[in-house]
């Protein structure tokens, strides 16, 4: 019997890959004989490098880059996929908001710097091709740090002479004039997917500012002055369809800087996990799948891992269970059965104590209830 185990992480709990062991270990408990197939998931945020590199049987490699402040130094961990070519990153590891004390956060003073380092790491590893995970981020700087860090020319409003390893920050957008792209880059020739669930522009109403620039500590007054400065940098590079583009204000504009400098593809980041894993054929055969996340609503099912997972296993005509953390009320499930850690340990706090367990006590359960068709 084979079974594909294929969850997100359990947000604040477990990593995917936690998830996964746990869930084979239940499955072991109700059949020693059963073959397991553990497939971590992500949608592209958190934990994007961990879940990409066990399913594919990848490498993690470390490095020393900029953090979110020029001044910060970091060790940010990025993946090499198991095929030994594909480059697997998280912004969020070098220019993440969680590297900042509350009181540091101020995206005028934040730079995606390090971003560009480990781009530039991924190049010099020889990857063929990089996928880029932009959740998280603490910047808002249009990935005017990354292009600085990657080389290319950026020319400024006075004439002033950029040091290559003085990193600017989202206050410099008001004085660059001009970004070349090219120009003997080594990301020139490598394909860069962003995997990128944000729907934003880069600016007005709904744009990068706006939506997003106050949880990393921008006031309103330079709310309205990162509107301003990204429009007026986008009209100089001659960018304007790239700042409308979807996903164009990921990341505090790194989404649109990405694609105007780096001609990136920006893709829903379960997509490509699922691309990656091969999932489609890892599917082929199998008697049940077991997904799950830590809170199962209905957004979970459109566009987000358990529903991308659940899609898959209906069109191959397998099985699907959810684990979840919790189930919220009114949730409409078509041939998929969830169980709840909640319902079992009878609070959040005792489900998050006792995840582990529980969730191999619902997998053995699975298994012995016969889900698994034979």
């Amino acid at each position: 019997m084979r079974i594909v185990i294929a969850p997100d992480k359990f947000k604040d709990c477990l990593s995917a890959a936690q998830v996964a062991q746990a869930a084979a270990a239940g499955v072991n408990d109700a059949q020693a004989s059963a073959q397991i197939d553990q497939c971590p998931m992500s949608d592209g945020g958190e934990g994007f490098v961990d879940a990409m590199v066990q399913a594919t049987g990848g490498t993690l490699h470390t490095r020393c880059v900029t953090g979110p402040l020029p001044d910060m130094q970091v060790e940010a961990t990025f993946g090499l996929l198991g095929d030994g070519q594909t480059a697997v990153i998280e912004m969020s590891a070098a220019s993440g908001l969680h590297l900042l004390k509350p009181g540091e956060r101020n995206p005028l003073h934040t730079t995606t710097y390090g971003t560009g380092e480990l781009l530039l790491a991924a190049a010099d590893m020889g990857a063929s091709r990089i996928l880029l995970g932009i959740g998280g981020s603490a910047t808002n700087d249009g990935g005017l740090g990354v292009a600085q860090a990657c080389g290319l020319p950026i020319l400024l409003r006075d004439g002033q002479t950029i040091s290559p390893t003085d990193p600017l920050t989202g206050s410099d957008l008001q004085r660059v004039m001009y970004i070349k792209r090219g120009r003997g880059s080594k990301l020139d020739r490598i394909p860069i997917t962003v995997a990128c669930d944000v729907t934003n522009p880069l600016t007005g109403s709904h744009g990068a500012s706006m939506i997003y620039g106050p949880q990393k500590g921008a006031d309103p007054e330079q709310v309205q002055q990162f509107d301003q400065w990204l429009h007026g940098l986008a009209e100089r590079t001659g960018t304007l369809d790239q700042a409308a583009a979807v996903g164009a204000g990921a990341a505090g504009g790194l989404g649109w800087g990405l694609m105007a400098f780096f001609n990136a593809s920006l893709q829903r980041g379960v997509d490509i996990v699922l691309r990656a894993t091969n999932f489609a054929q890892r599917l082929q055969g199998a008697h049940l799948c077991i997904t799950g996340e830590g809170r199962l609503d209905q957004t979970s099912l459109h566009g987000k891992v358990v529903g991308a997972v659940a899609t898959q296993c209906q069109q191959h005509g397998v099985p699907v269970l959810i684990i979840a953390g919790d189930v919220a009320e009114g949730v409409q499930l078509s041939g998929v059965q969830a169980m709840s850690l909640r319902a079992r340990a009878g609070s959040i706090a005792a489900a998050i104590a006792q995840a582990p367990e529980l969730i191999r006590q619902c997998a053995a359960q699975a298994m012995r209830v016969g889900m698994a068709e034979h």
